[in-house]
């Protein structure tokens, strides 16, 4: 079985780029997955991308049998990672992680949170600023926190994002606006703990693994300070911010926990998520749930917290790797692993969140190939 893991290549194709050390991470992810999965009958190859015509190109060329999808961006646009799954969708290849739907959703914040609250899901009050004159009639009480709306891994997210003030606010949504080009999401900010909630699996024909809940410790270098987790302490390993900011097992009760993964599974369900993701919560003084986040196709480096949380549960990074593959073949083909003993196999009637375009052979000659077994 060749399995193909993309991942972009483009963190050196801007002269400034703020998200430089997250585009450059994933790199290792995708050759740490590699070593894992480039075993037995499997064939594991790592193919860097930079643009969508190159990605076309390489995946004509190279005809994998499923797809690891973990194009952050393209051309060093985080707008390009939705174009992803939609290539690989026209080109009727499996690939693991979310559809194109829900990575624009969550990419997009104010989208997902308009999507939340529509669905009855706590999400703090919030308003889009897309030039300084919209913040006349902003009407949502101090604190704020001020991010850019079309980012993730915390870029643009530092110390001056929360605000008490007119003056801070302004400064905040100016620096946003020109600095990244793209609207500012200005939303209340609940200072309490900040919990995750790891997701592995879907509804329907792959059930969820309930992974250990994780919470943000935070330090001394948060004395007098806002309690966030910032680009610097996801990104920068030698700063006190990153040292300060560990994930640890969550110390709430199992009953608290099982209300947090409802609501984590809750948003997930409504973004159209799909296969393993991330839900980022905060608890109010009030004891009140708050989605801060929702991350798709989370960081999957073997360090990193989704690993940890599966390590806990007795997922080693292997058999997570394994995993992956094998949910997005029960999702695509509508197969249990144990059902895939070749071509005369039955398949099982569609579920809710099968991926319709995958299975029916390649747009190009030569593709009806029988897809083997992970194992």
């Amino acid at each position: 079985m060749h399995v193909a893991i993309l991942h972009n290549l483009d963190h050196d194709l801007l002269e400034d780029d703020p998200g430089r050390e997250a585009r450059k991470d994933v790199a290792k992810v995708a050759e740490a997955l590699a070593s894992e999965l480039d075993q037995g009958t499997m064939r594991a190859q790592v193919l860097p991308v930079s643009g969508a015509a190159e990605l076309l190109a390489t995946l004509e060329r190279t005809r994998p049998d499923l797809v690891i999808n973990l194009c952050e961006s393209l051309a060093a646009d985080s707008r390009g990672e939705m174009a992803v799954p939609l290539l690989l969708e026209l080109l009727r290849l499996p690939y693991t992680g979310s559809p194109a739907l829900a990575l624009g959703l969550a990419l997009h914040k104010h989208k997902a949170k308009e999507v939340l609250l529509a669905r009855g899901l706590s999400t703090p009050r919030f308003a889009l600023a897309e030039r300084l004159e919209d913040l006349a009639g902003l009407e949502l009480p101090f604190p704020l926190i001020v991010k850019p709306s079309r980012e993730d891994a915390s870029v643009g997210v530092d110390f001056d994002s929360v605000v008490g003030t007119r003056a801070q606010l302004e400064r905040a949504v100016r620096a946003v606006l020109n600095r990244f080009r793209q609207p500012a999401l200005v939303e209340q900010y609940v200072d309490g703990p900040e919990v995750y909630v790891p997701l592995l699996g879907n509804r329907g024909g792959g059930a969820r693994t309930g992974l250990p809940l994780t919470e943000i410790r935070f330090g001394p270098a948060f004395s007098g300070r806002p309690r966030i987790l910032s680009y610097r302490a996801k990104w920068e390993a030698g700063s006190a911010e990153c040292k300060d900011s560990p994930a640890v097992p969550c110390t709430l009760g199992s009953r608290e926990q099982e209300r947090l993964r409802a609501l984590a599974t809750a948003a997930f369900d409504a973004l159209e998520c799909q296969d393993y993701g991330r839900v980022d919560l905060r608890l109010a003084s009030d004891g009140s749930a708050y989605v801060i986040d929702v991350n798709p196709n989370c960081d999957l480096h073997p360090e990193a917290g989704f690993a940890r949380a599966a390590a806990a549960a007795g997922i080693t990074y292997r058999a997570l790797a394994v995993r992956l593959v094998e949910i997005a073949l029960e999702r695509s083909y509508g197969n249990t692993p144990a059902r895939r003993a070749g071509p005369a196999v039955a398949r099982r009637a569609a579920v809710a969140n099968r991926n319709l375009l995958a299975g029916r052979g390649h747009l190009r000659a030569g593709a009806h190939r029988s897809r083997a077994s992970a194992e």
